[in-house]
């Protein structure tokens, strides 16, 4: 470096401001002396004057030393928490959904811990894998057909799960705990990532008895700060690791031999922040960019996977010698029976037989007593008079309360016919399990929602009333399954409702004993015979058929545009340039909220081959209208334009 030149830092703000997801150049002072890539630093915001965090992505040197330039305030510590890899991760995720780079990060770096920072030697030894436990892991792999070529030639696989239990645990959590160990014993990095805090221990559960303890890293919202940041650190290591957490695992800094993700299709997997990336689309762009190993398992397929698997990008991975559960549909008779026989009577003659072995699960559709009411006269939907929410009952005879607002209703009266009876139109758990032990006297009954979580039961005989995502996992298994509230789960407005209904019942269909039965009550045509043949990737394929005609995702990707009338319009005109088809923009129509000015909302359809450019345009309209924003044009307005991309069940 010569006497005129200096050094300059470029930085990546912490901001959530669009107009500022860009890098800054900062002169770096010299007594700051030899400064690591990726390191926290506060620098000052001139516009702003004030002092901000950011992160330095590159350090360059310039001879142009007369160009003014802030300097960077302090390095804040000299762990660099930003790697390169990190970073062209979030910064080709963020430009994929239209979003900033930062809000990735904020998902992925814990806040600092000094205390922790100060511990850290960031030198782990490395792992050592039993050879018992290799030759443990290598039989579960075997029993999936090709899965051991995919592993070691980082390729890309969509896992059919087989779906029984297996030693005490869920085949499902061996599978992935068995390709993890084999990267470990091939000293690479994993990141397992299931969609909840059930799952994950599940996982775990697996681990233990095939990886030693300190190779594991948990990586989920359950964890302390300082736990979480101790986590952290361990994966910038050199050292590998297992990571194992929920959605926001997808980016931890590991080099990854592997990245696995169980049960894509749970909505749980979707991130609830800007820019809303689910974690199965950061996943794949990581894969991407690494070329390593990738497996979406799962005991049913998502149209999602199906589409990259019609495509040839994903391979099709089942088990060699597939061994499926028993399911029965109900008979034409057993339909025609009033909605008030909630269960038929071969379900309830293969749940009386099975309670007397062991644990019979039967599945409900919502927790609660009688989660909805209506009037005992006309039968129309009791609404709360303060909320318009709908009301419930918690118990046999209890007073209604609102279920968005908790309010009571103690002087309902309904506004169509002026009644002020109501009538209980729904059961919930409490409810089933209350009419279940009546009609099984002796047996006990245990409840699994929400309200009551179980995480497992003895194979004593009970009937055990869960949720769907919430039943216990049964020792030895269920000796008979019935999956109640069919036919209501199918009716929710929801594109997706037929493959979120198939993954709840086969997910738990698969907690069955070998050979038990599995009653799924009241349903027909193609989700109840995708279940009972169990062609879950023949229901996604017909699904997507369905769907390419109308350009619905995942045949297309849509893009939610929402703001004042004048900036919607303007980035509509912007996309004009696109030459996307005529039918490609739906909208724009009014937003029900009380924002001034009023609000309207747009879709935009486009193929996954104009992504790129419809991201680019998308993110530049939020920028210009960001920075007018500041400049007076609407001043005024909040949140003048907000874009999301990939909306999974567009409706305007």
């Amino acid at each position: 470096m010569t006497p005129e030149s200096r050094r300059i830092a470029r930085v990546l703000l912490d901001s959530p401001l669009p107009q500022l997801d860009r890098l800054f150049d900062y002169a770096l002072p010299a007594e700051f002396g030899e400064v690591p890539l990726g390191v926290r630093v506060r620098v000052p915001l001139r516009t702003a004057g004030r002092v901000i965090d950011g992160y330095i992505v590159d350090i360059d040197t310039e001879d142009d030393a007369d160009r003014p330039l802030s300097e960077v305030d302090s390095v804040v510590s000299t762990v660099p928490v930003l790697p390169e890899r990190l970073h062209r991760h979030a910064r080709r995720v963020a430009d994929r959904a239209a979003g900033s780079a930062s809000d990735v990060l904020r998902l992925v770096i814990p806040k600092r811990q000094v205390r922790v920072e100060k511990a850290w030697t960031g030198e782990s030894p490395a792992p050592v894998v039993e050879e018992a436990a290799a030759e443990r892991s290598q039989e579960i792999l075997d029993v999936y057909e090709g899965l051991v070529a995919v592993l070691d030639d980082g390729g890309r696989a969509a896992v059919e799960a087989v779906p029984q239990l297996r030693d005490g645990g869920e085949a499902w959590a061996q599978l992935l705990a068995a390709s993890a160990t084999r990267m470990l014993a091939a000293g690479r990095s994993s990141i397992l990532i299931v969609p909840d805090h059930r799952d994950l221990d599940r996982l775990l559960t697996a681990l233990e008895s095939l990886v030693p303890g300190e190779s594991v890293v948990r990586y989920d919202s359950r964890q302390t700060n300082p736990d979480r940041y101790r986590g952290f650190l361990r994966t910038l290591e050199e050292s590998p690791c297992i990571v194992v957490g929920n959605r926001s695992a997808v980016y931890a800094p590991v080099e990854a031999g592997l990245v696995a993700v169980w049960d894509d299709g749970d909505p749980l997997l979707g991130e609830q922040l800007a820019p809303y990336v689910n974690a199965r689309d950061a996943a794949l762009l990581r894969q991407e960019l690494e070329q390593s190993a990738l497996l979406f398992a799962g005991h049913t397929r998502t149209t999602d996977v199906e589409r990259l698997v019609a495509h040839g990008w994903l391979q099709d991975v089942r088990a060699a010698r597939r061994v499926l559960p028993k399911v029965v549909l109900s008979t034409p008779q057993e339909m025609e029976q009033p909605a008030a026989q909630r269960m038929p009577s071969s379900a309830f003659l293969a749940a009386r037989t099975a309670a007397a072995e062991g644990p019979v699960l039967v599945q409900v559709s919502r927790p609660g007593f009688s989660p909805s009411l209506v009037c005992a006269e006309c039968r129309a939907p009791a609404r709360c008079p303060h909320c318009g929410g709908p009301l419930g009952a918690r118990h046999r005879g209890a007073v209604p309360v609102c279920g968005w607002c908790g309010r009571s209703a103690r002087a309902w009266a309904c506004p169509a016919c002026s009644s002020t009876k109501l009538r209980l139109a729904s059961s919930g758990s409490e409810r089933t399990a209350d009419e279940l032990g009546r009609a099984f006297p002796g047996i006990r009954v245990i409840v699994a929602d929400s309200a009551h979580p179980v995480e497992r039961v003895d194979a004593k005989p009970a009937l055990v009333v869960a949720t769907r995502g919430a039943e216990p996992l049964a020792a030895g298994g269920y000796r008979a399954v019935v999956l109640l509230d069919g036919p209501r789960m199918l009716q929710a407005p929801d594109l997706r409702i037929g493959e979120a209904c198939l993954r709840w019942w086969s997910n738990a269909a698969a907690l069955a004993a070998p050979g038990a039965p599995i009653h799924l009550v009241g349903v027909s045509g193609a989700v109840g015979m995708a279940l009972a043949t169990w062609n879950q990737a023949g229901y996604a394929r017909s699904e997507l058929e369905s769907r390419a005609p109308l350009h619905m995702p995942p045949t297309a990707r849509v893009a939610l545009v929402e703001g004042s009338a004048a900036a919607v319009s303007r980035a509509l005109v912007a996309l004009g340039e696109l030459a996307l088809p005529a039918d490609a923009v739906l909208g724009p129509v009014p937003v029900d909220s009380e924002d001034v000015p009023p609000r309207v909302r747009a879709l935009v359809r486009f193929d996954y081959g104009a992504g790129s450019r419809v991201a680019t345009v998308l993110r530049a309209a939020v920028v210009a209208e960001a920075v007018a924003g500041r400049r007076g044009r609407a001043r005024n307005a909040k949140n003048t334009l907000s874009v999301r991309l990939d909306i999974l069940d567009p409706e305007l």
